[in-house]
């Protein structure tokens, strides 16, 4: 029998084998799906189960409420229902909700150029005959619940939630029990970081012998509906569904605006759709607020054509809905369109207020036409009977400031209290502090000196304004000054003031006294983490480096935790200055702080040992970086990586270092950057160099490329080594599956040449 019939009539084992497993995988797929249509999903993984997986943190990091665990842990874990997981029942409303964005969100091209109009077929399915109301349900939070002691206790408590004991979190759960639904929902309201917000309501959820009244659904949405939290706020829209709460159509307007703010613009509009197998009837609301995402997302021409559809199936544009155009046009620098808009809303029904003049406004103070600016005041008043007021020239003189018009937005305060309107102390302040971003110092003093002269008395963000001015200019001596005047006249400076001095200070080569004054600040004011960073970089910047550390390390002490950005630029002078080993030893401190640290960070203190031809240490930090999982693919540095390590790996001492690295890379999963070094490892042709051939070819494997496998084989064989029979053959019937049935013939006949695959009835010669 001839070798290559040998050869074909193994592979048409392989083949059969393949079709074999190919039908029983299939028909089980079959067989799951049919089942799944009418019930539940499958279980979950034993070690899974009873876990919440948040997708908005996949990683599972930072869970800092409940489940007190081992004692002396730095942070406890958060354990509840996977809410993902949920039978949905039989309802309409359940099944559309629970069925929604099938596909993954992951790798999806967000911005693509298709421009479908799927989202009009919601329109095209409104009943225009049924009864509905456009009434606005909003929950609102009363003041006085926001300074409830209870409120204000269960706020405290969360702020300590990286120090729970059991006690702690006995008394926080007894406080939940007494707070009120409107209580709950200020509590929420009063975290300033959402994440926290969204960990209490899950943490309260799970709590026996409490249940969240509906309103805390509803406050959770609005809250996460100003967020990027999409996935959040999509899993409290399901949890609604599931426990049959009423939701409203400004529940799915957070959501879309949730996704919209995500960079998810094809799932934001899926909203609607949702809206629609929920059985909840469009209003005006929620297609305004569809409007604005096409507005956001700078779909002008497609957010008319739906304003257009509005009006054909019957929903009728209001003042809102008029108000995202013209913001729109004004985007596209289209001010004459947003003009003439203006001029037809009230033939439409529909008369402009005060937001659709100030939107133009808005884009006219931008680019300084004044002019036009004020005949857009007369047109207001003349044609839409809109009297400009005290609210017309705060807003004007703002927006004037925010675009660096100090002058003009001087002269509307001027204009203002001739037409007897008080412009207040923040009016002024906003045109100090423009005259003091341009430099002109002095002419923000003389505006200051003529608030005292008018009565209107500056306050600490005033002086702070004209404090930081001269500390931009070097003025350091009159900035003290100034920070004493303050004093004398009743203005007690802030942390903003003294750090605005102690920047001041380290700009002009004086950190050790900013130092100093930080240090004798007890009792007058309290130094926050932008005061430490600035004098930690003063000192950096002076080459201070063993200062800039201990300012660092006190910063940590004092709960205030740094950037990455920050931790990197320091440990990045540490390196060029020669003290890698401080630079890895600080940022083994910062991690143990709980800091957060990124893979720039590692590839930095890298590049510092590489700098010193240090090859052990600088793969010990590789180490370090893989333990941590800070993969080097999160960033795209991979390329930057290989070239750091590069210079030590010319060494007649470094005969592994290359293996080393392409065994590295394969655990990240960067299999085509290891494939790029394999002809430097292939230059030795070595036992080591062969494992780590396999490796590679395994990792080729796991990612479904038998091809880049082939290949590895084949430059083993070039180089005179034999790779692994086994894995040959594994390799092989990949490829068969997927059609490549030249290169598994090729593969096996290389064997075959070198005398590895015996005759009949002779055991293979494995190597």
């Amino acid at each position: 029998m001839s070798v290559h019939k040998r050869i074909r009539e193994s592979f048409a084992t392989s083949r059969r084998f393949s079709k074999t497993t190919l039908l029983h995988t299939c028909s089980s797929f079959s067989s799951w799906s049919s089942k799944s249509s009418s019930s539940a999903p499958p279980p979950l993984a034993p070690q899974m189960r009873g876990r919440y997986v948040d997708t908005d943190n996949p990683e599972g990091k930072n869970h800092e409420f409940g489940g007190i665990g081992e004692i002396g842990s730095e942070k406890s874990r958060i354990f509840s229902p996977d809410y993902s997981s949920c039978n949905w029942g039989g309802e309409k409303c359940n099944r559309g909700i629970s069925n929604e964005f099938g596909e993954s969100e992951e790798g999806e091209e967000e911005n693509s150029d298709e421009d479908n109009d799927d989202e009009f077929r919601v329109l095209n399915s409104f009943d225009r005959n049924r009864e509905r109301s456009d009434v606005s349900r909003r929950i609102e939070v009363d003041e006085d619940e926001v300074r409830h002691p209870l409120v204000r206790e269960v706020c405290r408590l969360i702020g300590l939630r990286a120090s729970w004991t059991p006690n702690l979190e006995s008394e926080f759960k007894n406080l939940l029990r007494s707070l009120k639904p409107s209580q709950v929902c200020a509590v929420i309201r009063a975290q300033s970081d959402e994440r926290i917000a969204l960990e209490f309501f899950y943490w309260a959820d799970r709590q026996w012998r409490y249940r969240h009244d509906p309103m805390v659904y509803h406050a959770m949405l609005n809250v996460l509906g100003k967020t990027k939290l999409c996935q959040g706020a999509k899993r409290i829209l399901r949890l609604m569904a599931r426990r049959k709460i009423e939701i409203w159509p400004e529940d799915f307007g957070c959501v879309m605006v949730s996704f919209s703010r995500a960079g998810h613009f094809r799932k934001a509009m899926q909203v609607l759709n949702l809206m629609q197998k929920a059985g909840i009837e469009l209003d005006v609301s929620i297609c305004n607020t569809a409007v604005n995402v096409l507005v956001e997302w700078e779909k002008l021409e497609k957010a008319l054509r739906f304003v257009q559809r509005m009006q054909v199936v019957g929903i009728e544009p209001n003042v809102v809905t008029y108000n995202c155009l013209i913001k729109g046009y004004c985007e596209k620098n289209l001010v004459e369109d947003a003009m003439k808009l203006i001029v037809e809303m009230p033939l439409r029904g529909c008369s402009p207020d005060k937001v659709s003049y100030y939107t133009v406004m808005g884009f006219l103070c931008k680019e300084r036409r004044i002019d036009e600016l004020r005949g857009l005041l007369d047109k207001m008043l003349k044609e839409s009977n809109l009297v400009p007021d005290q609210v017309t020239y705060n807003t004007l003189i703002h927006m004037l400031s925010k675009y660096g018009h100090a002058e003009e937005a001087l002269g509307f305060i001027r204009e203002a209290e001739e037409r007897g309107f008080h412009v207040d102390k923040v009016g002024h302040t906003a045109v100090v502090n423009c005259f003091c971003q341009e430099g002109r110092i002095d002419r923000a003093k003389d505006l200051v000196d003529e608030m005292l002269l008018k009565g209107c008395t500056p306050d600490v963000v005033t002086y702070t304004a004209v404090l930081h001015g001269f500390c931009r200019i070097g003025e350091i001596e009159r900035a003290k000054k100034l920070l004493q005047q303050m004093y004398k006249h009743g203005c007690k400076p802030n942390c903003v003031s003294y750090t605005a001095l102690l920047n001041g200070l380290c700009l002009n080569g004086k950190s050790s006294e900013a130092r100093e004054m930080m240090n004798m600040s007890e009792g007058m004011w309290a130094p926050n983490a932008v005061t430490y960073s600035v004098v930690m970089h003063g000192f950096r910047r002076e080459g201070k480096l063993s200062e800039a550390c201990d300012v660092m390390r006190e910063m940590i002490g004092k709960g205030f935790y740094p950037s990455p950005v920050e931790i990197n630029i320091l440990i990045q002078s540490l390196c060029k200055a020669g003290r890698a080993d401080q630079s890895k030893k600080l940022l083994e401190e910062c991690m143990k702080k709980g800091c957060a640290v990124n893979v720039v960070n590692f590839t930095t203190v890298i590049h510092g040992f590489c700098k010193n031809d240090d090859l052990e240490a600088a793969l010990s930090v590789l180490d370090d970086m893989y333990l941590n999982n800070k993969h080097p693919d999160e960033h795209g540095k991979v390329d930057d990586l290989l070239k750091l390590i590069e210079k030590m790996l010319r060494r007649e001492s470094c005969k592994t270092a290359y293996n080393q690295v392409i065994e590295k890379l394969c655990c990240f999963g960067n299999v085509d950057e290891a494939y790029e070094l394999l002809g430097k490892v292939l230059r030795t042709a070595s036992r080591s160099d062969a494992n780590t051939c396999h490796i590679l070819m395994r990792s080729f494997l796991k990612n479904e490329n038998p091809i880049g496998s082939y290949r590895v084989a084949c430059r083993m064989f070039n180089r005179n080594l034999v790779p692994d029979l086994k894995l040959c053959e594994e390799v092989s019937k990949k490829l068969i599956l997927q059609q490549k049935f030249d290169e598994a013939d090729k593969l096996i006949l290389r064997f075959v040449e070198r005398g590895h695959i015996p005759p009949e009835g002779k055991k293979p010669a494995f190597v």
